[in-house]
């Protein structure tokens, strides 16, 4: 009879990981990719996370909250990608999901707003990624990821305090580095 126990225990920690696979799978990816700015290799990261915790779990340990946990292993192998290889430029990433500049020749009003929320996308992500680390990371964590300051809290152990701190001094940046260049914009507009 305990062995009967037993197997529904195991079963319910594989549908627990199955569910937290088919919840969190694409977001983790947005998040690797964002990351690493290489798509083959978001892709492995993210496997290998999944591996990394079907492992742990079958090796008796519990995870009562998968999104944490998740996020945590895809970050510490992000940060072991980093040190093995270094990261690939934002420009590589607009070269390979970017816009063709040939590709202007009919534009309808639809793909004409498509292009415009793409090259707002690709300005934000420049400004992103001037950003230094620890704001960048919350950034991401908060607003791509659509973590809460207590989850980002238990991700990169620190207090929920200091998560909403680096949120608000982050954003501050942004709003002054896109600012600066809508005035530099303006200041080119009025030369013409």
């Amino acid at each position: 009879m305990s062995g009967a126990a037993k197997d529904t225990s195991e079963l319910s920690h594989e549908e627990r990981f199955l569910a937290a696979y088919e919840e969190y799978s694409d977001a983790l990816f947005r998040h690797a990719y964002l990351r690493v700015s290489d798509r083959e290799r978001a892709i492995d990261i993210v496997h290998d996370t999944f591996t990394k915790v079907w492992s742990y779990i079958r090796a008796g340990h519990e995870v009562e909250q998968f999104r944490p946990f998740l996020y945590k292993v895809l970050n510490n192998l992000i940060v072991d990608s980093y040190r093995k290889k270094r990261e690939s430029s934002l420009d590589a990433l607009f070269e390979q999901e970017g816009v063709d500049e040939g590709s202007f020749d009919e534009l309808s009003e639809s793909t004409v707003d498509s292009l415009a929320a793409t090259l707002d996308g690709k300005r934000a992500f420049e400004f992103l990624e001037a950003l230094p680390d620890e704001y960048r990371e919350v950034i991401i964590l908060r607003f791509v990821d659509g973590l809460g300051p207590k989850e980002i809290a238990a991700l990169i152990e620190d207090s929920e305090n200091v998560v909403s701190v680096r949120i608000h001094r982050g954003l501050a940046q942004l709003r002054k580095r896109i600012e600066a260049a809508e005035q530099a914009t303006a200041a080119k507009r009025t030369k013409q």
